[in-house]
């Protein structure tokens, strides 16, 4: 009697633990096949990274540079003068078109009154060619007047562009020019970084991308920090470039060699715009940081990925 009940009280014993085990195996599966879908198609990623827009300013006219005001990293607003350039030439420029003005305008009101002199006499005082004369040169002078005014107007506003201003508010970059430099018309010698045109670039495995949509909410994470940077989802890129794309010899495609047991997921740039900045958090641009969507909704996982695990749960169910 007392070994039938010790027999039976083992096999309870032993029916438990098969039991537990199985309901351990069970959710061990469940949490594996969890993990794997957020893994796989949750959208989210590690790769991303801080841009930021920057104004390479040049200069409109060349001279020696007599004058920086800006130095390196410096906060500019727009409109603030970088740098200054030799003015003199421009200033003599200037006041020779001024009396350019003023000899084209006498001479114009000169040639007006011989051709309104010439106008009213009659064509027995003088002929019809002479009255076209007059008439045509009154006319060179008005024209002669118009064209000294456009080169005051040129040679007021070079002297205005001797003083380089920042055309955005931000921050001057890597700034190598010093006071006897030469500024050459058309090339850059000043970068400002515009501090409103941060955003970030993030590059989603190809498997989430069904799970992000234009406007879904962000989070972004910036390494060392701990409070994420909050944005939007702004675009998706329309195309990456193809390695397999290239000609090789006689203009057939390179075509490279893979692993055909090895499938690697092409990475595709999301571009997210950036709303909310923590107060302790800088933005410098080409930053990383880790990606996740919050606000959009999840695409179920693809059958080649979730079927193993859903087979594996049903035969132990």
């Amino acid at each position: 009697m007392v070994v039938a009940l010790a027999t039976k009280r083992r096999t309870v014993v032993n029916l438990f633990r098969y039991l537990a085990t199985g309901v351990l195996v069970v959710a061990a599966l469940v949490a594996a096949r969890y993990g794997w879908l957020v893994y796989v198609t949750s959208p989210w990623t590690r790769d991303g990274m801080v841009r930021v827009q920057v104004a390479n300013v040049a200069p409109q006219i060349s001279g020696q540079i007599v004058e920086v005001r800006a130095s390196d990293n410096q906060h500019v607003r727009k409109g603030d003068i970088l740098y200054v350039i030799e003015k003199f030439d421009f200033e003599v420029a200037l006041e020779n078109a001024k009396a350019t003005i003023l000899s084209r305008e006498a001479d114009l009101s000169v040639k007006k009154a011989q051709n309104a002199r010439r106008a009213i006499l009659t064509t027995l005082s003088t002929s019809i060619e002479e009255k076209q004369i007059f008439d045509g040169s009154a006319k060179m002078a008005d024209a002669a007047l118009l064209s000294a005014k456009a080169a005051l107007a040129q040679a007021d506003i070079n002297l205005q562009r001797t003083e380089v201003r920042s055309p955005v508010d931000g921050y001057v970059t890597n700034l190598l020019m010093r006071v006897g430099d030469s500024a050459r018309a058309g090339t850059p010698n000043v970068s400002v970084i515009d501090e409103h045109s941060y955003w970030i670039d993030a590059y989603f495995e190809e498997t989430k991308i069904a799970n992000i949509h234009v406007g879904d909410d962000v989070e972004a994470t910036l390494l060392g920090y701990q409070t994420p940077v909050k944005g939007r989802i702004e675009s998706i890129t329309g195309g990456i470039s193809a390695a397999n794309a290239a000609s090789s010899t006689q203009g057939l495609p390179n075509v490279d060699p893979v692993f055909t047991w090895v499938r690697l997921a092409q990475r595709i740039p999301v571009r997210i715009r950036i709303d909310q900045v923590p107060q302790n958090v800088p933005l410098v641009a080409g930053m990383t940081c880790s990606v996740s969507v919050v606000g959009g909704k999840q695409a179920p996982a693809p059958k080649q990925e979730r079927g193993i695990l859903d087979r594996l749960i049903s035969r132990l169910g």
